[in-house]
């Protein structure tokens, strides 16, 4: 179950981070699961074996929602992938296949999560993949808080509806709940949250990731677009000759300089080696230019 709520959590991050429905995988197997900070291990009960079998699993599902009350009815589906190619060797996982392995995403998935982003951080995801009901509390209190505007208490019964249906007693419930919801803390220590007198006390708290500015109105008569002088960071464009970045590198990038805007960071360095040349490694490069660039910037 933690596997599907990495991986759903990758999937929506990465669709608004790149604002496309056409997802890259990465270059090989054990580069996408080293994204999801899994090991790759092969046999019947691996890692390699899970992943594919929870991948198919989730890609193939559908959500439908049903409303239904005495005087009317409503029904809504969507289906998250319109189509997956898959083309690694779990034999080989560290072998490059001939073609890349993409996501793409069905048009109604991808516009919901384009147009309501719940802002998650996926280092704290990864640090709470061992247990199920640690990451269902961090996604919804970062949801949550993300748009609350005055102090709300929610009853327990409420959330073990929500969060713990397999549990008989109330009392329980909420033993584990908070048990986990300190683990979550660890991780995001602005959550404003304590235990009320009947239930979880939610006040406003800074969000755990920044939200993106609104996109500016669009015009009646946009000027033509300037032609791109740089390759974007993910995907590969017809014309772009400068070297490709896995996903995972942007978040290296991020820790050797934090604070700094990687994407305005990846611009100066391909200005660099447009005038030194393309490196062997651009990845381990461009890693090292980010933190070279931010010891001097801070001596």
């Amino acid at each position: 179950m933690t596997l599907r709520r990495l991986l759903v959590s990758w999937v929506t991050t990465e669709a608004v981070r790149t604002k496309s429905p056409v997802l890259e995988l990465g270059p090989s197997l054990s580069a996408f699961m080293a994204e999801l900070d899994l090991v790759p291990t092969g046999g019947r009960w691996g890692s390699i074996t899970r992943l594919r079998d929870q991948m198919t699993r989730l890609f193939a599902s559908s959500v439908t929602c049903i409303y239904d009350d005495k005087d009317k009815t409503g029904i809504f589906g969507v289906k998250m992938v319109k189509e997956a190619r898959l083309w690694w060797n779990p034999k080989a996982p560290d072998q490059a296949p001939l073609w890349k392995s993409t996501l793409t995403l069905g048009a109604d998935f991808y516009e919901e999560v384009i147009k309501h982003p719940i802002p998650v951080d996926m280092r704290a995801l990864k640090a709470l993949k061992r247990s199920p009901l640690a990451l269902d509390i961090y996604c919804w209190l970062t949801y949550r808080l993300s748009y609350l505007r005055k102090p709300t208490e929610i009853p327990w019964p409420a959330l073990q509806m929500q969060f713990g249906a397999d549990y008989t007693r109330t009392r329980g419930f909420k033993e584990s709940f908070l048990h986990h919801l300190r683990a979550v803390n660890v991780l995001y220590p602005e959550a404003n949250v304590e235990e009320g007198e009947r239930g979880l006390l939610l006040k406003p708290s800074k969000p755990h990731v920044a939200q993106l500015p609104p996109a500016p109105p669009r015009l009646k008569n946009p000027p033509a677009p300037e032609p791109l002088l740089l390759p974007l960071p993910i995907h590969e464009h017809e014309g772009n000759t400068g070297p490709h970045l896995r996903t995972v590198t942007y978040e290296h990038a991020k820790r050797a300089a934090p604070g700094w805007d990687v994407y305005e960071l990846e611009r100066q360095w391909r200005e660099w080696i447009e005038k030194k040349g393309p490196p062997q490694k651009p990845d381990a490069a461009f890693v090292a230019f980010c933190r070279n660039k931010f010891a001097r910037e801070n001596r």
